[in-house]
Order: structure tokens, then C-alpha cells, then sequence
């Protein structure tokens, strides 16, 4: 029996030469650059969480200082109270009643500091997150254009996906300063 001599000398040099254009070529560079993004955008999902979280950390407490302020204010409206109705009889209120009240009121005042503060630690907070969030986003859409363009082997496409990834850089760094 002959055996059927296949000729591969011709597709051993084919793939050579594909293995040696991926390498030498752009697309080498485009998959590297598209792992670095994919690095860069988890590292900007992280810290956009992070801020999410510390911003509604920081919305908690202003709110529970507000709540505490309210309860200040009632105890403060009651000592008033007090003292108006010793008044109505033409008589003196204890000093100690006129104390709480004072006690209160700047209380009230300190509590309405802390919980403004909070309020703007939220806001900051809240603000890096919808930066690095964009960052995140220019991210993504620079990885699927990255893709497309190592599937379609237009280099172009990779130009623009690494200009996507300076914005998002740019955004990432803004939003962690």
C-alpha cells in the first residue's frame, strides 16, 4: 500500500509566518494594552465601590446626627414649655430647667455642624464614585472596541480604544485625588 503524502512544508511556513506576524505585529501590542485596561477598569470598579460605600456610610450618620438634633430640639421645646408655664403663674422657673435648655441649644448647634459635615464627606464621596464610575465605563468600551479590532485586524480601531483608555485613565486619577 502507497501512503498519501499530504503536503505540509506549505502550511508549516503559513503558520510560521502568522506566529511571527502576531508577535512582530500590532495585534501583539493591542492584547497587551487590553489586559492593562482590563486591569486599570477592575481596579476602578473597586474604588468606585469604595466610595459608594463611604458615602453612604457618611449619608447614615448625618442622618442619625439629624435624628439626634431632633431629639435635642423636643427636649429643648419641653424645657421651654416648663419655663412658660412657671411664667404663667408669676413664678420662677427652676434654674435648673433654664440650664437644659441652654445645654441643648448648643448641643443642637454642635449636632447641626456634624451632621452638615457628614452630609458634605457624602457628597465628596458620592462625586470620586460617579468620576471613576465614567472611568470604569470608558474602560469597558475601550476592552470591546480593543477586541473588535484584534478580530477584524483593523489598527485604527486599537488607536481609538487606547485614546478611550487615557480618558478613563484620566478619570480614574481625577477621581482618586
Amino acid at each position: 500500500m502507497e501512503e498519501i503524502e499530504v503536503p505540509t512544508e506549505h502550511l508549516h511556513e503559513s503558520i510560521k509566518e502568522q506566529a511571527e506576524e502576531s508577535r512582530g505585529g500590532w495585534t501583539m501590542y493591542a492584547a497587551v494594552s487590553t489586559a492593562l485596561m482590563a486591569v486599570f477598569a477592575a481596579l476602578g470598579s473597586l474604588t468606585a465601590g469604595h466610595h459608594s460605600n463611604e458615602a453612604l456610610i457618611a449619608q447614615i450618620k448625618a442622618s442619625d446626627t439629624w435624628a439626634y438634633y431632633q431629639a435635642k430640639g423636643i427636649k429643648s421645646e419641653i424645657a421651654e414649655a416648663i419655663i412658660l408655664q412657671h411664667a404663667t403663674v408669676n413664678a420662677e422657673a427652676p434654674a435648673e430647667i433654664k440650664e437644659k435648655q441652654a445645654k441643648y441649644k448648643k448641643e443642637q448647634a454642635d449636632l447641626m455642624k456634624e451632621a452638615k459635615e457628614a452630609e458634605d464627606e457624602s457628597a465628596a464621596h458620592l462625586k470620586r464614585h460617579v468620576t471613576i464610575a465614567l472611568s470604569v465605563t470608558l474602560f469597558q468600551i475601550a476592552i470591546a472596541i480593543s477586541a473588535i479590532a484584534m478580530l477584524t485586524k483593523r489598527a485604527f480601531l486599537w488607536y481609538f480604544s487606547l485614546l478611550l483608555s487615557v480618558a478613563g485613565a484620566v478619570l480614574f486619577f481625577m477621581g482618586n485625588l
